[in-house]
C-alpha cells in the first residue's frame, strides 16, 4: 500500500481530535455524577451546586484548560429519550398572519379562501400555498389580491399597488408571511434562552410555518407549554365599572328568561347568595335571583369596581354564548355598544359555607369602532418580576417615551373618572387597578394578581422577548422523563456491549488472528464515531445507539468480504502477500464494499431529508458508521495485515473450526427459483390481504395523531380495565395496551388533538390523572404529570401529533419509501450498465418490504411488544432497503467480475457460482449483524423493540430475497445474446 506513512499520520490524529473531543464528555459526566453523590439524591441541591462551579476550572490539558460551563458546552449532546426533556413542533398561524396583513378584510372570496385552505390542506402543502390555490378557485379571476377590500390597505403601504398581478402580490405576500415566521422564531430564541435550559435546540423546519424546539432536561411541561404558545398581546384598557353595567346584565338575564333559554341548575348554583335581579344601578335593588334565571343562575357573586361578577370556569363557555347573542348586542345602549366582555385569571373567593372555590371574573372593557387598545405592549421596553406592596409576587414594566405619555394620559381620565385600568395579556384580564393619586409619570407600571414565582419570571420574560406575530399552536410533542431517559442509556449501553462482544468473539472463532485484527478495526471505528458525533456537537439518541450498534455488524461487513477474497486468492495458488494486495484493489473486495455502503448510505441520506427528531439521530450515526466503517475496512485493517506479513506472521484467514466451512459449495440456486418464486408469491398475496381486507396495520399516532401517554403503576394492571375507565372519563375511545411489563401501559386518545393551545393539554392531562386517580391514591396532579428525577411512576412519556402535522409525516414516508427505491435503481443502473440489475435488486427489496409490511399486519395483535407503524418503522424500512442491497450487489459485483474474466460456462452457470463463492459472506455478514440485533431487541428497551424486530425481519427476509430472488429475477431478465460469456459458450 502506497502512503502508509501519511495514512499512519492521518489515522493517529485523527484518533487523538477524536480522544481530545471525548474528554469533554468524560469529565463532563464525572463532574455531574460528583454533584450528584455530594447532593444526596436533592435535585434542587444538585442543581444549585453545578450552577456554583459553572466558571470553575475542571479540565486542564497543559496547552488550554477549560471550565465546567465550556467543557459542557463541548460534550456530546445526548437527545431528549435519554436525557429527558421535551421537544415540540409549533405551528405558526399563517392564516392569522394573512388576517393582519389583510387589515381584517371582510371581503367574502378572502375569507372563503381561507376557510377552504384550512379544509383542503393537503400533507406537505404549506397554508399560503394552499390559500393561493383556494383564492384562484374562488374569485374565478374576477376579484385580485391588489384589491383594496384585501391586500391594498395601509399594512402593506408601498410594498402592493392595485396595478400588481395577482403573481406579483403572492410574492409579496410569501416574503411577508416568512418575515412574520422568522420574527416568531427570534421571539422564542430570546424566550427559550432566558429560560434557562441546557444546551436548548431551536430551528425553522423550512417554509412550513412550523418551529422546532427542544429542551433537553426540562421539567415543567405545561409551565413550558405555556411559555411557548403565549402570544404576549398586551394591551391596556379602560373599564366599565359595575354600576355601569349592571343594568344590561339585569336585561340581557330578562330577555333569556322571555325567550324560555333552557338551563340546567344546580342546587348549589340557586343559593349563590344573590338575593335579587339587577333592575338599576344600585346593589340594594338586586330582587329575587332565584329560580330560573339564565345569567344570575350561573353567578357565583356579584362583583364590585371593575369586576361585573364572579363565575365557575366551565361555565364561562355558557356566558360567552350569552353576551354574543344578537339579541343580547341589541339592548347594549349606544355609550357602550363598543364594549368588550373578558374575562380574568381564575382566583379563589369564600362560598356560602365558607369553602374556598375557584372562581373567574367578568370584566367589561371601554372600546370604539376599530377594537383598538389605548395602549398596547409594543410601548413596553423592559420588565422585570418583583412583589407589590403586600408582598405578592408581581411584575413591573417599563415604557418608552412614546408610552409613558400615553400611560400618564389614560391613567389621568382613569383618577378623574374614578375609574380603573385593565391590564390584558392575550385577552386575559391579569389586573385592573384603580387610579388613587392621579396620573402616573414616568411610564412604569405594575401588573399584579394571583401571581406564582415562577409566573412572574416567565411572564417578564415574555414582555421582553416580545410578542408572537400570529398564535403558535403545538402540533407535535414528545415529552419524556429523565428516569425515563436514564432506563434508555442503560439499555443502551447494555445491548451495546453485548453486540459488541459477540460479535468480537465470532470473528476470532472464525478468523483466528485476522479476526483480531479485524477487532481492533471495530475499536477504532467505534472511537471515530463518537469522537466526530462530539465534534459535530450531533444529538445522540436511543435509535442512534441502535445505528452504532447495526455499524458494527456493518464493519465487520466490509473486513468478512476483504478476509474471503484474501481466503480465496490463498486457495487459488497466490502467497499471503498477493492475496492481500488483490484483496484490497478494486478488482479485489474494493467495488463491492464502495458499492454496498453507497446503496446503505443512499437510503441513510434519504432517511436524514425526511425523517424528524431520534429518526434524524439514527440516520446520522449510521451515516457517520459507514463513513468510519469505509475508512477503518480499507486503511486500519490494511495496515495492520500489511505490518502482521511483514513479520512473516501466519495468517490463514480462518481457525480449523471454519476452514473448510462453505469451500467447494456448488448449489443450483436459478434451478430453485420457482419453488422460490411461488413461496414469496404466497408471502406477498398473503401480506398483500392481511394489509388491505383483514387487519390492516397498527398505525401509530405519528401517521394519524392523536395523544399517548406511558404510564407506569405501582404494581400489574389489566389494560381492558384501564381503558373501560378512560373511555368513561374521555367520553370517547381510549385504548390501552400492556408496553413491556404488566405494571406499564401505552394509552392512546384521540381526544381535542386537533384543538390547540396549553389550556387543552392541561385538561386532557387533568382527566388522564382523574380517570387513574384510584390507581395512585398518594400522588398528587404535579406529581403525576411532572417529570423529576428518580420518577418510578405516573406519566413517563407522552407524545401528540395534531391531525394536519401525521398526514405530512405520513406524505414524508411514502417519500422516503419510494425516493430510496428510485434512488437505488438509478445508481445500480450506473454502476452494472444493465437495467436488469437494478430491476431485480428493487423487486427484492419491494418483495421484502412487502412481507415486512405483512407480518406486522397479521402478527400486531397478538406478539408482545409495541408493532405500530411510525416513524423509526419507517427508519427500519429503510435501512432493511440498505441492508438488503448490500447483499444483492455484493452478488451482483461477482456476477460482473465473472463475465468480465475466463470463466467456464454459460451465464446461469456463472450466475450460480458467483452466489456459491459469496454465501460465506452473506452468511457472515447476516449473523453478525442478526446478533447484534437481537442483543438490542432482547435488552434495548420497550421502546425501541419494534423498531428493532422490523430490522431483523427485514434482515433474514433479504438474505433469502438476495439468493432466491433478486438473482434470478435479474437472470429471467437480462439478454443473454448481449452477454459475452454466453456467446462464447455457444
Amino acid at each position: 500500500m502506497q502512503s502508509k506513512g501519511l495514512i499512519k499520520f492521518f489515522a493517529i490524529l485523527f484518533a487523538l481530535v477524536c480522544i481530545y473531543q471525548l474528554s469533554f464528555t468524560f469529565v463532563a459526566n464525572k463532574v455531574k455524577a460528583d454533584a450528584k453523590a455530594a447532593s444526596g439524591g436533592d435535585v434542587q441541591k444538585e442543581i444549585k451546586y453545578l450552577d456554583s462551579i459553572g466558571r470553575v476550572e475542571v479540565l486542564n490539558l497543559g496547552f488550554a484548560s477549560f471550565t465546567f460551563n465550556e467543557v459542557k458546552e463541548k460534550q456530546i449532546n445526548k437527545g431528549l429519550d435519554l436525557e429527558g426533556g421535551i421537544n415540540v413542533i409549533l405551528q405558526i398561524s399563517v392564516k392569522d398572519i394573512l388576517k393582519g396583513l389583510a387589515n381584517n378584510s371582510q371581503d367574502p372570496v378572502f375569507n372563503k379562501a381561507l376557510a377552504d385552505a384550512t379544509t383542503n390542506l393537503k400533507g406537505n402543502q404549506t397554508y399560503i400555498d394552499a390559500f393561493f390555490e383556494a383564492f384562484d378557485a374562488a374569485s374565478n379571476g374576477k376579484v385580485k389580491l391588489a384589491s383594496p377590500d384585501i391586500f391594498f390597505n395601509k399594512n402593506l403601504d408601498g410594498e402592493i399597488d392595485l396595478k400588481m398581478s395577482d403573481a406579483q402580490v403572492k410574492a409579496v405576500i410569501k416574503r411577508k408571511v416568512n418575515e412574520s415566521v422568522l420574527s416568531a422564531f427570534e421571539v422564542l430564541r430570546k424566550r427559550i434562552d432566558k429560560f434557562g435550559v441546557t444546551q436548548p435546540n431551536i430551528q425553522q423546519l423550512g417554509e412550513s410555518g412550523r418551529i422546532l424546539v427542544e429542551l433537553p432536561g426540562a421539567k415543567d411541561v405545561d409551565r413550558i407549554k405555556k411559555l411557548l404558545q403565549s402570544t404576549a398581546q398586551l394591551e391596556f384598557w379602560e373599564t366599565y365599572k359595575f354600576e355601569e353595567v349592571a343594568p344590561y346584565l339585569g336585561s340581557v338575564n330578562e330577555a333569556l328568561k322571555a325567550t324560555e333559554v333552557k338551563v340546567e341548575v344546580k342546587e348549589t348554583a340557586q343559593k349563590t347568595g344573590i338575593d335579587s335581579l339587577i333592575t338599576n344601578t344600585s346593589k340594594d335593588s338586586l330582587a329575587n335571583a332565584t329560580g330560573n334565571n339564565p345569567l344570575f343562575d350561573k353567578m357565583l357573586s356579584y362583583g364590585g369596581g371593575p369586576v361585573l361578577g364572579y363565575f365557575a370556569p366551565k361555565d364561562t363557555a355558557v356566558i360567552n354564548g350569552y353576551l354574543n347573542r344578537d339579541s343580547s348586542k341589541a339592548l347594549l345602549t349606544p355609550e357602550m355598544r363598543y364594549a368588550r366582555f373578558v374575562w380574568g385569571k381564575p382566583t379563589s373567593i369564600t362560598n356560602d359555607k365558607k369553602e374556598q372555590i375557584e372562581a373567574v371574573e367578568l370584566y367589561a372593557l371601554k372600546s370604539d369602532r376599530s377594537n383598538q387598545a389605548p395602549i398596547s405592549g409594543g410601548v413596553v421596553v423592559d420588565a422585570r418580576e418583583s412583589f407589590d406592596q403586600f408582598g405578592k409576587p408581581s411584575v413591573t414594566m417599563q415604557m418608552n417615551g412614546k408610552g409613558a405619555k400615553q400611560w400618564e394620559e389614560l391613567t389621568g381620565k382613569a383618577f378623574t373618572q374614578k375609574s380603573s385600568i385593565a391590564i390584558v395579556l392575550d385577552n386575559i384580564v391579569y389586573s385592573a387597578p384603580g387610579v388613587s393619586s392621579g396620573p402616573i409619570a414616568g411610564g412604569r407600571s405594575e401588573i399584579s394578581g394571583n401571581f406564582t414565582i415562577d409566573e412572574t419570571k416567565d411572564l417578564a420574560n415574555v414582555l421582553r422577548a416580545g410578542k408572537l406575530p400570529a398564535a403558535a399552536d403545538i402540533v407535535q410533542s414528545d415529552v419524556v422523563g429523565p428516569s425515563l431517559g436514564q432506563e434508555a442509556i442503560d439499555n443502551g449501553m447494555l445491548s451495546f456491549i453485548i453486540g459488541m462482544f459477540l460479535v468480537v468473539l465470532w470473528m476470532i472463532m472464525y478468523y483466528g488472528k485476522s479476526g483480531v485484527y479485524a477487532n481492533i478495526s471495530l475499536l477504532v471505528n467505534i472511537l471515530f464515531i463518537f469522537g466526530i458525533l462530539a465534534s459535530l456537537g450531533a444529538v445522540l439518541t436511543l435509535p442512534g445507539i441502535a445505528g452504532i450498534v447495526l455499524t458494527i455488524g456493518m464493519a465487520v461487513d466490509a473486513n468478512v468480504i476483504i478476509f474471503e477474497r484474501a481466503k480465496e486468492e490463498l486457495d487459488s495458488g497466490k502467497t499471503l502477500d498477493e492475496a492481500v494486495n488483490y484483496a484490497f484493489t478494486w478488482k479485489g473486495a474494493m467495488s463491492s464494499i464502495f458499492d454496498a455502503n453507497i446503496t446503505t448510505a443512499l437510503t441513510a441520506l434519504i432517511l436524514l431529508v425526511f425523517g424528524t427528531g431520534p429518526i434524524k439521530g439514527f440516520a446520522t450515526t449510521l451515516l457517520i458508521g459507514i463513513g468510519t466503517s469505509l475508512f477503518t475496512s480499507i486503511f486500519i485493517t490494511r495496515l495492520i495485515l500489511d505490518w502482521s506479513v511483514n513479520k512473516n506472521h501466519k495468517l490463514t484467514f480462518s481457525t480449523p473450526m471454519s476452514h473448510n466451512w462453505f469451500k467447494n459449495m456448488n448449489i443450483d440456486f436459478l434451478s430453485k427459483k420457482k419453488i422460490a418464486y411461488t413461496i414469496s408469491s404466497v408471502l406477498v398475496i398473503v401480506s398483500l390481504v392481511s394489509l388491505f381486507f383483514v387487519n390492516g396495520l397498527n398505525q401509530g399516532v405519528d401517521f394519524v395523531g392523536g395523544r399517548t401517554f406511558q404510564v407506569r403503576f405501582d404494581k400489574e394492571v389489566k389494560a381492558s380495565e384501564i381503558s373501560s375507565l378512560l373511555t368513561k372519563a374521555f367520553e370517547t375511545n381510549v385504548e390501552a395496551k400492556t408496553f413491556g411489563t404488566g405494571n406499564q401501559l401505552k394509552i392512546t386518545t384521540k381526544y381535542k388533538v386537533a384543538e390547540e393551545g396549553e389550556g387543552v393539554d392541561k385538561e386532557v392531562n387533568q382527566k388522564l390523572y382523574d380517570g387513574l386517580k384510584s390507581y395512585f391514591p398518594n400522588t398528587s396532579y404535579d406529581e403525576f404529570v411532572t417529570n423529576y428525577d428518580g420518577k418510578e411512576l405516573g406519566v413517563l412519556q407522552s407524545t401528540k401529533v395534531g391531525p394536519t402535522i401525521a398526514e405530512d409525516i405520513k406524505t414524508n414516508s411514502y417519500w422516503a419509501v419510494l425516493g430510496s427505491l428510485f434512488v437505488v435503481f438509478l445508481y445500480l443502473l450506473i454502476s452494472f450498465r444493465k437495467w436488469q440489475f437494478s430491476l431485480g435488486a428493487v423487486g427484492a427489496v419491494f418483495h421484502d418490504v412487502i412481507i415486512v409490511l405483512g407480518i406486522y399486519s397479521i402478527f400486531w395483535k397478538y406478539l408482545p411488544f409495541n408493532m405500530e407503524i411510525d416513524q423509526a418503522f419507517i427508519a427500519a424500512i429503510l435501512t432493511v432497503i440498505g441492508y438488503s442491497l448490500n447483499d444483492t450487489v455484493i452478488v451482483f459485483d461477482r456476477v460482473r467480475e465473472f463475465l468480465g474474466s475466463h470463466e467456464s460456462g454459460n451465464f446461469n452457470t456463472i450466475v450460480n457460482k458467483a452466489l456459491n463463492t459469496t454465501i460465506s459472506r452473506t452468511i457472515n455478514t447476516s449473523l453478525t449483524t442478526l446478533i447484534v440485533l437481537l442483543a438490542i431487541f432482547i435488552l434495548g428497551g420497550e421502546t425501541i423493540r419494534g423498531f428493532v424486530f422490523a430490522i431483523l425481519v427485514g434482515i433474514l427476509v433479504g438474505t433469502y430475497s438476495s439468493l432466491f430472488i433478486a438473482t434470478p429475477i435479474m437472470a429471467d431478465t437480462i439478454n443473454k445474446s448481449d452477454m459475452k460469456k454466453q456467446k462464447s459458450a455457444e
